[in-house]
């Protein structure tokens, strides 16, 4: 993957809140078609990384490239307008409304005309052919959501910020909280959408099997900094357990 373009850097970040240091000299680089997890226990400064990405915070230093430019993030808007795209644990969908009302929520059709109404039909052709795209099954694009499995909610949590153009997709914890088989639907997923070359994706995850599976590349993230990276068919499960273990070992 070495000739393919880098998708997103970042150099040197840090960020404090407070007495808190959330980030201390972060590095990382994300190519297109390349899926990297970022794994480390709560506190390790992963969430403040993928904000920083997300342009919801600034970082105290440090710089960001898109495409190899320098660019900085000053909010969610600005970072959508780079293609930057995150799926929060929370998803974010509204459970009363249809597949279709959620794939476009807050970017709705609307048909021509002076009272500007929304273009139903127009929405519904979209979002079908949006989700055969990426390979998305569900029983309707009108049945809504909150009637839906959670590997069925986080495919369409996904295919919405893919729908958005998506060319740098963030997501935070993908597979929690999941079944093995709606686990393996999701994974399918991340799969179809790193084949087709053009998306950069990162994740963060604590289920070191499944992420190792899923990802070209792992970094390792302690105390708000990158202590390990490696590609995934360079390293195992026990390798960075035994990471976290000795630094366990040492502040006992």
């Amino acid at each position: 993957m070495s000739d393919v373009a880098e998708a997103i850097r970042a150099e040197a970040l840090t960020k404090r809140f407070g007495s808190v240091t959330a980030l201390a000299g972060v590095s990382i680089a994300l190519k297109r078609g390349e899926t990297l997890g970022i794994l480390g226990d709560n506190g390790a400064g992963k969430s403040t990384l993928i904000k920083i990405l997300t342009g919801y915070h600034q970082p105290d230093s440090g710089q960001l490239f898109v495409d190899g430019k320098p660019v900085r993030l000053g909010s969610v808007d600005e970072a959508r307008a780079f293609g930057i795209e995150c799926v929060y644990q929370d998803l974010a969908l509204v459970n009363g409304l249809s597949v279709y009302h959620n794939l476009f929520l807050n970017r709705e059709l609307l048909r021509p005309g002076l009272l500007r109404l929304l273009d139903h039909a127009a929405m519904r052709r979209r979002a079908a052919e949006a989700l055969a795209e990426i390979g998305v099954n569900v029983p309707s694009i009108e049945i809504e959501v909150g009637a839906l499995s959670g590997g069925q909610r986080q495919a369409i949590a996904v295919a919405r910020a893919v729908c958005s153009k998506a060319r740098i997709l963030l997501l935070d914890e993908p597979l929690a909280a999941m079944g093995a088989r709606e686990a393996q639907q999701i994974i399918r997923l991340i799969e179809r959408l790193k084949a087709r070359g053009d998306i950069a994706i990162a994740m963060i995850a604590h289920n070191y099997a499944q992420t190792l599976e899923i990802c070209d590349r792992v970094i390792l993230m302690q105390h708000g900094c990158v202590t390990f990276e490696s590609a995934t068919a360079a390293t195992s499960a026990a390798e960075l357990l035994e990471i976290v273990r000795r630094e366990y070992r040492q502040r006992a």
